[in-house]
C-alpha cells in the first residue's frame, strides 16, 4: 500500500506540468481575426489581394461592407468599410507578416510602387534585428502600418 502510494505520488508529481500545460492550452486564446476599418473598401481589398498577396475568402454578411482575407491557417483579416477619414498612424501599431524570402516580397512592393523601408523610414534597406531577422515597413491605403519580415519559424 505504501509502495503504490509513493508510485502514485511520484507519477502525479511528474505529470503535473503536463496537465497544467494542457489545461492552460485549453483556455489560452489564439488569434481568430484582425480587422482594419477603411474608407474605400475596393481600394483596400485590392491592396491586400495584389500587394500583400492574400487570398480572399467568403464572408457571411454579403453587404458590400466586408471583405475577408486568409492570413494564416486559422486566422483572417477582416476589411470593413465605414471609416470617415484616413488618419495619421504611428508605426508602433502595425500588422506583422512573415515571408520566406523578403527580397521576393519587396520586388512585388516595387511592382506596385509601394514606398517601404526600415523602422526609421530613412532607407529602403531592410531593418536587421539583432537576431538576424530582416524587416520592412510600409502603409496600406488607410495608413495602417504593416511589417513584413523573415522570421525564423
Amino acid at each position: 500500500m505504501k509502495k503504490s502510494f509513493l508510485t502514485y505520488s511520484f507519477l502525479l508529481f511528474a505529470l503535473f506540468p503536463f496537465f497544467k500545460n494542457t489545461a492552460s492550452a485549453q483556455i489560452s486564446p489564439s488569434i481568430d481575426h484582425v480587422t482594419v476599418y477603411v474608407v474605400d473598401l475596393q481600394k483596400s481589398a485590392d491592396f491586400y489581394k495584389n500587394v500583400m498577396l492574400l487570398k480572399e475568402i467568403p464572408e457571411p454578411f454579403h453587404d458590400q461592407r466586408h471583405v475577408w482575407m486568409r492570413i494564416g491557417p486559422h486566422a483572417q483579416l477582416h476589411i470593413v468599410k465605414g471609416s470617415k477619414e484616413i488618419v495619421k498612424r504611428d508605426i508602433n501599431t502595425h500588422l506583422a507578416f512573415t515571408v520566406p524570402v523578403l527580397e521576393d516580397f519587396t520586388a512585388n512592393l516595387d511592382k506596385f510602387n509601394i514606398k517601404y523601408g526600415n523602422w526609421k523610414g530613412d532607407s529602403k534597406s531592410p531593418e536587421l534585428r539583432p537576431d538576424g531577422v530582416k524587416q520592412v515597413y510600409f502603409q496600406d491605403p488607410d495608413n495602417n502600418w504593416i511589417e513584413v519580415n523573415t522570421d525564423k519559424f
